[in-house]
């Protein structure tokens, strides 16, 4: 059995003080939002404490779905770097970037930059999307939604590069017997009150899974723990998502949580249990529910 935690949008805190030239763009208003309402959401404390058990799940692989960062500032990015590296070396934590990791059009590099490592394929030294990183029986493939975006929206796109490479890389791993896990930070669909943070290609993408299949699709963003599900080549594919892992426990917002996918079996005789873990209000992480998400073929 393989075993992946899926964990999404740390937002680190703090927030470094920015200078007053880096608020002269859309980072006033992200500013504004941390200092009224998100430095309470997204605590350091709580987010260390998740990491903290998650290790003691002993996981094979960990999952990170974007958004490290709050208002791409320069100095957020060294501090997620060290972040990561506590979390786990390069080879044994996939990320893919999020809107926050591209908040200016002039910082959507800086993700490739400072954390390269952690979003490249097997045997690349580059990050280049789509990616695959095969590990055990699974293989993950991931993408990039991080594009900037204009003022009090938080929109993603994958791009036509993309998304003409990514039925080719499924149908290829599919052949090959991989259990396949698409990782992206923007979910595929989103409620129509959510349009100016949507994932403004999702149909395209949708449509790349119906022609190619894939086994599993992680995602992050809405900072829920959410199960949907879309026709993948004649098999319908979750798509899950979870909390922000920073989120506090006391307040309105849903709790920091995490995802554990146990994955066994074989090509199409796979199994795939999801366990969700969520903190509760004295701090404590525990499991509130398990899934059958993928079962084998009657």
């Amino acid at each position: 059995m393989f075993t992946l935690a899926h964990l999404s949008d740390p937002h680190i805190p703090p927030l470094p003080m920015p200078r007053f030239s880096e608020l002269l763009s859309k980072r006033i208003f992200g500013f504004i939002n941390w200092q009224k309402k998100r430095r309470r959401i997204h605590q350091f404390e709580t987010l260390e404490r998740l990491v903290s058990d998650i290790k003691k799940q002993s996981p094979d692989h960990i999952a990170v779905t974007g958004d490290l960062v709050n208002i791409s500032l320069p100095d957020e990015f060294p501090q997620a770097r060290l972040w990561l590296n506590r979390l786990g070396s390069a080879n044994d934590v996939t990320l893919v970037a999020g809107n926050h990791d591209a908040y200016l059009k002039k910082m959507e590099g800086e993700p490739k930059r400072v954390w390269g490592e952690y979003m490249s394929g097997d045997g690349e030294s580059d990050a280049a999307f789509p990616f695959v990183r095969k590990r055990g029986p699974i293989a993950i493939v991931g993408l990039s939604t991080a594009v900037a975006s204009g003022p009090v929206r938080a929109t993603g796109k994958l791009g036509p590069e993309q998304l003409a490479r990514l039925p080719g890389i499924l149908s290829k791993l599919g052949g090959e017997g991989a259990f396949r896990i698409v990782s992206l930070h923007h979910p595929p669909q989103s409620e129509p009150k959510r349009k100016s943070q949507r994932l403004l290609d999702g149909k395209e993408f949708i449509a790349a899974i119906a022609q190619a299949g894939a086994d599993l699709i992680i995602h992050g963003h809405d900072h829920i723990h959410q199960v949907s599900w879309i026709d993948g080549a004649g098999r319908r594919v979750p798509v899950v998502g979870v909390p922000s892992a920073s989120a506090a426990p006391r307040g309105r917002w849903q709790p920091a949580g995490f995802n554990l996918y146990r994955i066994d079996g074989a090509p199409g005789a796979w199994r795939c249990e999801m366990a969700s873990w969520s903190m509760t209000r004295n701090g404590e992480t525990v499991e509130t529910g398990r899934r059958m998400l993928t079962r084998a073929r009657n």
